[in-house]
């Protein structure tokens, strides 16, 4: 039975965002300017839109308070988050702003920016809707929504964790945010307008970003700041000594959004009563699915791939793994698959994913169930239950999703996952796979991997047998 997830409140500035993707395969005549040719127009919420889209996305109820008017962009977004959160809405003067990519594949070439409008005042709606909040994400960029409503952050702060997410050309949080979540450039903006503006030298690096976020614990009294890091994942600091969350594994794609996707992960995580070193690290995880899964641009596609015709019958985790899987092919990434019974997970199983997960964007295990593993191994196994096998799994940071299979092979699971790579140990560098003839009918392949030596779950089952049997402990 799942857990019903709490409600999150996100404040900020909306944005449009529109992307003009095509190709460049040559210059100009007249200018040395590529020229971008075969273009798609696709359209999508930005700023604090994105943000509670991607909150909403995870099946949580999310009330997005924004500014918003009369304008013709506003319009466009009123349509585009229809269905999708609940709008509270304040005031706004001008047009909403929106912003043009164009972009030559994934590379972006120029931006243009439009529409300067600033909330212009708050409502009683608004403010009931975030003093009322169990947990808040501000997504703060500098066009006045937050302005407009801080003194009911500062109240909501000292009832609810909320999470802030700062802009250079927006204001400091308000005092008592659980956490603070600038990236190192933000950071170090910030942290100098606290020094007086005093200049330095030293290089954007983890020794900087931990005097940073030491700098605004203490100026801006925030419980936590969490300093992004881009590939190198994210700096958590309560005032002293940082802990460092990596990536799980590099993640190649448009990055544009990854701070919106790790902060509403963590607002979302919090809000449900995690603690905030917990909260980050899966920050960081989901922030490097996203951009391997095509990022911002992904957005259509993945509420699209939500829904799925068909779904195995095996659990929440299987239908996630199926919507993850066609996430990043819809995106163009490359889709990883290894599969095992993982019973008694071992030191040979965590290379064998590890090894797996750097031959593409993303990694996800096949399981087999319970009674397929007792038809394959005997009436004495699992030793441990699927439930199990699959939480220890997903905890691994080379895993992206788990999938359950109940079959004798994972063939079935494979149609609907359709990887383009499936690994497996080296120990069947002599064995064709039944599976091999399906893989490669979608033009997919099979991938053999160095398998650590002597390591087993039935060695490690035998040992632990011999192992002389512990003292009753009292009162067991």
């Amino acid at each position: 039975m799942n857990t019903p997830r709490t409600p999150l409140v996100v404040v900020g500035d909306a944005l449009l965002d529109h992307d003009l993707c095509g190709r460049a395969d040559r210059l100009a005549p007249d200018a040395p300017v590529p020229v971008v040719h075969g273009t798609r127009r696709s359209s999508r919420p930005g700023g604090a839109a994105l943000a509670a889209c991607l909150a909403a996305s995870d099946g949580r109820p999310v009330t997005l308070v924004t500014a918003l008017g009369a304008d013709p962009a506003s319009d466009t977004l009123r349509e585009l988050l229809s269905g999708r959160v609940t709008l509270v809405e304040v005031p706004l003067e001008g047009a909403l702003s929106s912003k043009t990519r164009v972009l030559a594949g994934d590379r972006p070439l120029l931006r243009l920016d439009d529409g300067d409008g600033r909330a212009r005042e708050t409502t009683g709606p608004a403010v009931a809707a975030v003093t009322g909040a169990e947990g808040v994400l501000v997504a703060d960029y500098g066009r006045g929504t937050a302005d407009v409503l801080r003194a009911a952050l500062t109240t909501a702060a000292a009832e609810a964790p909320v999470v802030w997410d700062p802009h250079v050309r927006g204001r400091a949080p308000v005092p008592g945010v659980r956490l603070a979540t600038p990236s190192a450039q933000e950071a170090r903006a910030f942290a100098r307008r606290l020094e007086d503006g005093r200049d330095s030298d030293e290089q954007a690096g983890l020794r900087t970003a931990a005097r940073d976020a030491r700098t605004l614990v203490q100026g801006w009294r925030a419980r936590a700041v969490a300093v992004t890091l881009g590939e190198r994942g994210a700096l958590l600091s309560h005032g002293e000594t940082p802990l460092l969350v990596p990536t799980p594994a590099a993640a190649a794609g448009d990055p544009c959004g990854a701070g919106d996707r790790f902060a509403a992960t963590a607002a979302a995580l919090l809000a449900d009563g995690a603690l905030t070193e917990a909260a980050v690290q899966e920050a960081v995880h989901a922030a490097t699915r996203y951009v391997a899964e095509g990022g911002a641009r992904a957005l259509a596609v993945r509420e699209q791939a939500d829904a799925p015709e068909h779904l195995p019958a095996d659990g929440d985790t299987t239908a996630d793994a199926v919507r993850t899987a066609a996430r990043v092919r819809a995106a163009g990434g490359t889709l990883v698959a290894a599969g095992g019974c993982f019973d008694l997970l071992h030191a040979g199983h965590v290379a064998l994913l590890q090894a797996a997960r750097r031959a593409g964007d993303c990694l996800i295990v096949c399981v087999n169930s319970d009674d397929s593993v007792r038809r394959r191994k005997g009436g004495g196994r699992p030793l441990v239950p699927v439930a199990d096998r699959v939480r220890v799994l997903r905890a691994l940071e080379c895993v992206d999703a788990v999938a359950v299979f109940d079959d004798d092979t994972p063939e079935r699971l494979l149609g609907e996952l359709r990887p383009h790579i499936w690994a497996k140990g080296g120990d069947y560098a002599r064995t064709r796979l039944p599976e091999q003839p399906l893989v490669e009918s979608w033009g997919g392949q099979v991938l053999l991997l160095p398998y650590l030596d002597g390591r087993s779950t039935t060695g490690l089952a035998r040992r632990a047998a011999r192992s002389p049997a512990p003292a009753t402990e009292p009162g067991r």
